[in-house]
């Protein structure tokens, strides 16, 4: 297979053989050249692995032109003059969205805007289930706490970072690295509404200075029904052929001086310094892409051992527990439209990483991941070991990465499985959470209101909240909880009890499985409030469960990753010095990353092909199996039947989705999928399940993102959604 990254070299073999055909009048010599001119011409450009950081685009600028970009890296990130990255937005601190119009007008996934649309539902305006579209600003809605970050400049700081550092270690060299990146921020802010954030990238090896800022009126302006934005549900969540119309309209404001504002009726539409046209011209294999935004955690160099126990006993214990909790919530969806409303949100969140999960470890698998990361590793060793200096510097890293992996291997799946137990399973553990950080935290002057915001905060939660539903699942989660870890890490009070009667007692008598006791609780807070806690059964099962974490496992994970921490810099570090020429990228951090490749299908298995775009056809094939995840709204269909594809169809069809091979992950949500000229294509929503592998390991054969079209966003939005006003704010590009 052709290694892209030799691609220039290919081309100076080109130039020199063509020379040498015009010297040669031999004619064997002749189709000889011929045939070595067409085996380089004809070799695919390959996907790229990595996701970059921005301001170090320069040295891949002719790499990418040569796949068809015919944009420069300055038109991507220019930190003096508006360029592609003003239009590139952190969407709510999760996704990433793009601004389309010079009236702030953004787009993301439906799925990232899924819990503002569901907070505007009622039972009697469900715009989750029947879509919205404003027609005027008026009529846009606003939603408390969600935000837009634009990223103002990327800095490599890491010599003012580690200055002074040299002689120091321990605490000593922490309080001064502290210091200097207090320093950097201030300096970075001075007389400006920026804000400033310093991230170590590489486990410590280098740092970058990230100023942002941060809008916080954003209106939710449209949104497709559910049928469309999550078409195919949990079904086809993370596979390939996909019909997602995976796509939701935001609108950010800004106050008269265009500069971020807290919600106001008096903001104004926000004119961005760049927003990004959109192309319309026919698309085709072998396109150039460009996936540009925030992807959020990738760990490539995840030592093989680790990733062994990470396939073989965690990942299958995650994904029960989420089986568990999934098999109550969706069968109480499927009986009610009102606990539909309830847990959409809930659900989706839940089965994302579920599905992503199992996608992964046969991604991982078939790739054979394990072996390919024993090779890499044993091939370090060996580089190491030829070298006095290097043996030294990077010699133990590896050994005792593995030696990490094994000695903390129960504390890290004590940690994980605390995490699903009581931050994702059962509510109420984290209703309980809550209250008592509020409480602990206030001051006696404070508790006099504090009972009000509770009460607010609480009936908000429990507006969406089935006690029947939570109950189950803390059922069957903690039987299997309980069967999963060691007996001595399970509190008392639950391993010797029978838990159908613990469910029992806190479901009826707890005040954080009801709201009208919860009023009661916190009627008078004060000094007799924590002998009430001490009385209540779901707190006391909560208090048990996590003092036992904090005394049995939390010292030994934090002691596991401040030391997995450093022998990885050591590890990164080698890879850096020994093996320059290897394309090196840093993991990725929810920071401003850049990935490119090209519209493409793939061979995932044997005996099977992925074409690269699906379209409107397929989504009716869909629904006639008779599925739920496939219901379409009347309206649809009749469109469908009309095939008023109003100029957006390709060759009379209207293409869908497609696929590229750009390298994603978490975070990639919402952003945008751009051509050579830097028109956007798509919105990238999604990965095929061989390719959630990527983040461990990135295998260009197979990985693949997914794309909605957005020509199919601009026909549901025109021709579906009747909201054409929307489509006159944005730049469109036909040729």
């Amino acid at each position: 297979m052709f290694n892209f990254a030799n691609y220039c070299d290919a081309l100076l073999i080109f130039d020199a053989l063509s020379r040498l055909l015009s010297l040669k009048n031999n004619k064997i010599m002749k189709r000889l050249i011929i045939s070595l001119l067409l085996i380089i011409y004809l070799l695919p450009l390959r996907a790229v692995e990595g996701m970059l950081i921005p301001t170090l685009l320069g040295a891949f600028e002719d790499e990418m032109q040569a796949m068809g970009m015919r944009i420069s890296a300055k038109d991507i990130f220019d930190a003096n003059n508006a360029s592609i990255k003003d239009a590139i937005m952190h969407f709510g601190g999760g996704c990433t969205s793009e601004i389309v119009s010079p009236k702030g007008l953004l787009l993301t996934n439906h799925h990232c805007g899924y819990s503002q649309i569901n907070s505007h539902s009622t039972l009697e305006n469900n715009i989750l289930k029947h879509g919205f579209w404003a027609s005027n600003l008026r009529e846009e809605l606003p939603n408390e706490g969600l935000t837009a970050t634009r990223m103002v400049n990327v800095v490599d700081v890491t010599s003012q970072v580690l200055e002074g550092t040299d002689d120091l270690n321990g605490p000593a060299l922490q309080q001064k690295i502290q210091t200097n990146i207090a320093k950097l921020k201030a300096e970075a802010t001075k007389g400006t509404h920026f804000e400033a954030d310093i991230k170590p990238f590489d486990f410590g090896n280098s740092y970058f200075l990230l100023v942002k800022e941060t809008f916080y009126d954003v209106r939710l302006v449209g949104t497709p029904p559910n049928t469309v934005g999550k078409f195919g549900g949990d079904t086809d969540n993370w596979v390939w052929p996909r019909h997602t119309g995976d796509f939701a309209v935001f609108r950010i404001y800004a106050d008269a001086d265009n500069k971020p504002s807290p919600f106001s009726e008096n903001n104004q539409p926000y004119a961005p310094l760049h927003h990004l046209p959109i192309g319309l011209k026919d698309k085709k294999e072998g396109d150039f892409t460009m996936v540009f935004g925030f992807p959020g955690l990738t760990e490539q160099h995840t030592i093989s051992s680790e990733l062994d126990y990470i396939i073989r006993i965690l990942r299958p214990a995650q994904i029960r527990m989420r089986d568990l909790s999934l098999g109550e919530i969706n069968r109480g969806m499927r009986a009610s439209e009102l606990t539909t409303l309830q847990y959409a949100s809930k659900q989706a969140r839940i089965a994302n990483a579920w599905k992503k999960w199992i996608g992964q470890i046969d991604g991982l698998k078939r790739a054979d991941a394990i072996t390919v990361k024993e090779d890499y590793e044993n091939n370090y060793q060996e580089t190491a070991n030829g070298d006095n200096d290097w043996k030294e510097r990077y010699g133990q890293a590896i050994p005792e990465l593995r030696s990490l992996a094994t000695t903390y291997q129960n504390a890290d799946f004590a940690y994980n499985m605390f995490i699903e137990y009581t931050y994702v399973g059962a509510e109420f553990f984290g209703h309980i959470r809550k209250f008592y950080k509020a409480f602990s935290e206030a001051t006696e002057q404070e508790l006099t209101t504090l009972g009000d915001d509770l009460i607010k905060s609480a009936e908000a939660f429990y507006k969406n909240y089935d006690p029947n539903i939570d109950r189950a699942i803390f059922e069957k989660q903690t039987a299997y909880y309980i069967s999963v870890l060691d007996k001595e890490l399970i509190p008392n009070n639950l391993a010797n009890g029978d838990i159908q009667s613990i469910a029992e007692t806190i479901f009826t008598k707890s005040a954080f499985t009801d709201l009208n006791r919860f009023k009661k609780l916190v009627k008078n807070l004060g000094k007799k409030t924590p002998k009430l806690l001490e009385k209540d059964p779901g707190y006391q099962l909560f208090s048990s469960i996590e003092n036992t974490f904090y005394e049995k496992v939390l010292g030994d994970v934090r002691t596991y990753f401040a030391l997995k921490n450093n022998w990885m810099k050591t590890y990164v570090a080698g890879k850096f010095e020994m093996f320059p020429d290897d394309r090196h990228w840093s993991d990725a951090n929810s920071t401003l990353r850049v990935s490119y490749g090209q519209l493409e299908g793939s061979f995932p298995r044997d005996g099977m092909q992925y074409l690269p775009y699906t379209t409107m056809e397929g989504i009716m094939e869909k629904y006639n199996t008779g599925q739920d995840d496939f219901e379409l709204l009347p309206r649809f269909i009749e469109l469908y039947e009309k095939k008023d594809y109003r100029g957006y169809d390709q060759d009379g069809e209207l293409w869908i989705c497609f696929t590229g091979s750009n390298h994603t992950t978490g975070g990639n949500s919402g952003s945008p999928v751009i051509n050579g000229e830097g028109h956007l294509m798509g919105l990238n929503f999604d990965r095929s399940w061989e390719s959630t592998m990527s983040d461990y390991m990135f295998d260009a054969s197979r990985c693949r993102n997914i794309t909605v079209d957005i020509r199919y966003v601009l026909w549901m939005i025109e021709v579906y959604g009747e909201a054409g006003h929307l489509i006159e704010e944005m730049t469109l590009i036909r040729d």
